[in-house]
């Protein structure tokens, strides 16, 4: 009998792509099929996703995955970040390009929004982490500014949902992204409807969720007949793109009250944390600015958001403007080259959210905290690396605490796997071993997801003992430094 295959079509802040999942009995190979770039697009004074150029991309990548497994292709299903969304108006009238998250439309919002609710309100109702990005903020400048399109919208679909509905025709709110909103309360597992009154926000544009691994039935034919995939199912799979990387983590547990690993998910950003049965509100949680997002099987994902290899990929592309083309695997050896630990920074202070200049911002953070200013790109890569790491320290210290427990191994999964140097700086600062991989966590489970709804795998203990048995693993060993227990870095 022919291997059932399953297609990711992974999203990514950089770049999508889709990606072929072969299952066999005792493992899953994965096989990229087509690779994009994604990024910004600034239209006027605003920034943008070209959505309309993603959706070409996908339905290319479609397209070449037919003429390579054909009939074999049992489903497919999207994952991509959390928190943006579209608009749908009459007829299902797409309004326009969603906006992107670094837009500086929301700048300011947390005065405007507590003014209307407390800021203790909103994270009793929804034990989210505070980011003016959050699709909240995003939905209340478009109140304030009276924005025609909100005016005009009669549904909102987050990004995953968005292409889901381009394939199916189908309206869909899929749980795990829909927590990432900060408009969802775990507790009743639905809208915040006292959020969204306190708000008045349009209670119209807010649909009925739906489960990862939800079976949405066939593409619509138009999309059948041109991508040649006329027998291939839609599945939700875990949309948000963490989510589905949680699921490939290959651990030997699953969700306790105290669980002994965690994970990070390593990418343009790192999201730090653990799998826990329930969501955990707290004073900690809240004082920490923790957030409590939906897994899959009932699990809740507490972790925080780390700025990740975003300071990586923006120094590069500065210094790309500059002339000076330097591929990913230069840049990791002049990191490596670079002394170890001459000054860190706080990879998450709002300077380097968004500037024009990554390498002068990392300068000028230097600078004003009294620490020597790199010199070199490899020295400015080395900073970055390591103030990354070391604020993995402090959310494990914090994840901890929460926990009630020591966390003994951190399994980082993603594309950051692929920096080796990061790899062991984060198990040198975080004094733990981290076990890296797989590199294609988001990928792997969507399409493990996508196989547990088809019955070809029986849930997430299964699902993870295919990682451990398909992908090789690499462990990385703690080496003693007692520098990065005096890094000064603020845990807010």
């Amino acid at each position: 009998m022919a291997e059932k295959v399953y297609l990711a079509i992974d999203l990514g802040a950089s770049s999508g792509r889709v990606v072929a999942g072969r299952l066999r009995s005792d493992r899953i190979d994965l096989e990229e099929i087509y690779r994009f770039p994604n990024g910004p697009v600034r239209i006027g004074t605003r920034l943008h996703w070209d959505l309309p150029g993603l959706w070409l991309h996908v339905q290319q990548g479609l397209r070449a995955a037919n003429a390579k497994f054909g009939n074999q292709i049992v489903s497919l299903g999207v994952d991509t970040w959390g928190v943006d969304y579209g608009l749908l108006g009459p007829d299902d009238e797409l309004l326009g390009n969603p906006y992107h998250y670094r837009d500086a439309r929301t700048g300011g919002m947390f005065e405007r929004a507590f003014a209307l609710v407390p800021r203790e309100k909103v994270f009793a109702e929804t034990g989210l982490q505070f980011m003016e990005l959050n699709t909240l903020y995003q939905l209340l400048a478009a109140r304030l500014s009276r924005s025609p399109l909100l005016e005009a919208a009669e549904s909102m679909l987050l990004m995953p949902d968005l292409f889901h509905w381009l394939l199916t025709g189908r309206k869909t709110n899929e749980r795990t992204n829909v927590s990432t909103t900060q408009l969802y309360n775990p507790h009743t597992r639905d809208w915040s409807h006292a959020l969204i009154d306190g708000f008045d926000l349009p209670a119209r544009l807010f649909g009925d969720i739906a489960e990862p691994g939800t079976r949405l039935g066939m593409l619509l034919p138009g999309i059948a007949a041109d991508t040649g995939l006329a027998h291939v199912e839609v599945v939700l799979p875990a949309s948000h793109d963490t989510a589905s990387a949680v699921v490939a983590v290959p651990a030997k547990t699953q969700a306790s009250a105290a669980p002994d690993w965690c994970y990070i998910s390593s990418g343009t950003w790192a999201l730090m944390g653990i799998e826990a049965p329930m969501p955990v509100i707290n004073d900690e949680v809240a004082r920490w600015n923790f957030t409590n997002e939906a897994g899959v099987a009932g699990t809740t994902r507490l972790l925080k958001n780390i700025a990740g290899l975003w300071l990586v990929q923006e120094c590069r592309r500065v210094w790309q403007q500059q002339g000076r083309d330097f591929g990913w695997d230069e840049l990791a050896h002049l990191a490596a080259e670079a002394p170890p630990l001459v000054s860190v920074v706080n990879p998450d202070d709002p300077r380097l959210a968004t500037p024009t200049d990554m390498p002068q911002a990392i300068a000028a953070l230097c600078r004003e905290t009294g620490q020597p200013v790199p010199q070199s790109p490899g020295a400015t890569l080395r900073c970055a690396l390591e103030s990354i790491a070391a604020r993995s320290r402090q959310v494990l210290a914090s994840l901890e605490t929460l926990n009630g427990r020591t966390i003994e191994t951190i399994h980082m999964v993603g594309g950051g796997t692929q920096n080796e140097l990061l790899c062991q700086l984060t198990a040198d600062a975080c004094e733990r071993p981290v076990v890296a991989g797989p590199v294609e966590a988001t990928a792997l489970g969507n399409i493990l997801v996508q196989a547990w709804a088809m019955g070809e795998v029986s849930g997430l203990s299964e699902a993870r003992q295919l990682v451990r048995q398909s992908f090789e693993l690499k462990t990385y060993e703690p080496r003693s430094d007692e520098r990065w227990a005096s890094v000064d870095q603020s845990t807010e």
